[in-house]
C-alpha cells in the first residue's frame, strides 16, 4: 500500500502547542506515524494513500497554530 509523507512548518511556542498538534494527528484516521518537534517547529506526518494533504493541513490549522509552509511527498504546497 502506498503512503504519503507530509511536512509542515508550524509556529509552536510551548509544549502545549506541540501537544495540541500531536493530539489531532493521533485522532486522524489513516495516519501511520508522526513526529512533532517544538525545537525545529515541524510536524512530519506519514499517512495511508487515502489521506490527502488538505485533510492533514486542515486538522493542524484547527488547533489555532499558524502553518508557515507545507510539503507533500517533497513537493512544496500552499498553506
Amino acid at each position: 500500500m502506498a503512503e504519503h509523507n507530509y511536512k509542515f512548518n508550524v509556529t509552536m511556542t510551548c509544549g502545549g502547542c506541540s501537544g495540541a498538534v500531536e493530539r489531532v494527528l493521533k485522532k486522524l484516521d489513516g495516519v501511520k506515524s508522526f513526529n512533532v518537534s517544538l525545537d525545529s517547529q515541524t510536524a512530519n506526518v506519514v499517512t495511508e494513500d487515502k489521506v490527502d494533504y488538505a485533510t492533514v493541513l486542515e486538522k493542524i490549522k484547527k488547533t489555532g497554530k499558524k502553518v508557515n509552509s507545507g510539503e507533500a511527498d517533497g513537493v512544496p504546497q500552499s498553506v
